[in-house]
């Protein structure tokens, strides 16, 4: 217990302090931000609420669109996935672009189809961009995956219209596929592609720094998916669209760091490299 001088110079210190405008800490109180969940259950409430607003919001903004639009939507909610369809939907509340967005053909120019997995996505506004007066560029309505899923899905990419030039890749969903199995779907999806009529390009698959992605697709995986490719498309007289290559110089510079996908940067460059090679092949304008 403080004995009554100790209290008193302990009194007349705090009263110094005051006096020369220094304040004590006061015991620090934790404030909820406002708005702020408090618990597991709060927070689950909140993200069911603003996952309402938007889903309000998108059905309001879906029924303004045009019925051969609303067609279009309809497919991309069937194949989207829980991944990629909401994230659609919150860009669309917001009024924003993206790669599955609905094209108005314009009847002189070429049709193409972009057939690929998220790194496609990823360089389809960026090709739509170098393109624009020169092809109608769609996009497969899904993150297309691997060759398995390819010859599921390719009738539904297809459609019912009318391809100059499909642009296709299959690689970093394969990566677990045996080389035998990649070899047979490659052919059996350009045995299906070919009577499509279209100009068929190849892209090659793009590769990492190194081994240490959550995806685990090594440098060394790549190149043999890449070889057993050439083998395919030059046997099949295919062009090939050496993506993979163009980007190798500056994956340290363009790509996520230990991922297989790239920086915004990294996918205008991809674009560039696509639109190039589409270019090259296009038809002339319908007169």
């Amino acid at each position: 217990m403080p004995t009554s001088s100790s209290f008193l110079r302990a009194t007349s210190f705090s009263l110094l302090l005051l006096l020369a405008g220094v304040h004590l800490p006061a015991q620090q109180v934790e404030v909820q931000p406002k708005g702020e969940p408090s618990n597991a259950k709060e927070a689950q409430e909140k993200k069911a609420a603003i996952d309402a607003e938007i889903e309000g919001k998108y059905q309001d903004w879906k029924a303004t669109r045009p019925a051969d639009e609303q067609d279009w939507i309809k497919v991309l909610e069937e194949n989207l996935g829980a991944f990629y369809l909401p994230n659609y939907k919150s860009d669309k509340v917001k009024g924003k672009i993206t790669p599955w967005d609905y094209v108005q053909d314009d009847p002189q120019l070429p049709r193409v189809l972009l057939i690929g997995d998220s790194i496609s996505r990823g360089y389809t506004l960026s090709t739509r961009k170098n393109l624009a007066g020169k092809a109608n560029v769609h996009r497969a309505p899904e993150n297309c995956g691997p060759t398995a899923n390819g010859l599921k899905k390719l009738d539904l990419w297809l459609g019912k219209g009318h391809w100059d030039v499909i642009h296709f890749n299959f690689g970093i969903h394969d990566r677990k596929s045996s080389d035998e199995t990649y070899r047979a779907n490659l052919q059996n999806l350009i045995d299906r592609l070919k009577p499509t009529g279209a100009t068929l390009v190849w892209a090659t698959t793009t590769s990492v720094i190194d081994d240490s992605n959550p995806q685990k697709f090594t440098p060394e995986r790549c190149a043999e998916l890449n070889r057993i490719a050439k083998e395919v498309m030059e046997k099949n007289h295919i062009a090939i669209d050496d993506v993979g290559g163009a980007i190798q110089p500056r994956l340290a510079e363009l790509q996520t760091p230990k991922d297989v996908h790239f920086s915004a940067a990294g996918y205008e460059v991809l674009g560039q490299v696509v639109a190039q090679s589409i270019t090259a092949v296009l038809p002339a304008k319908q007169p």
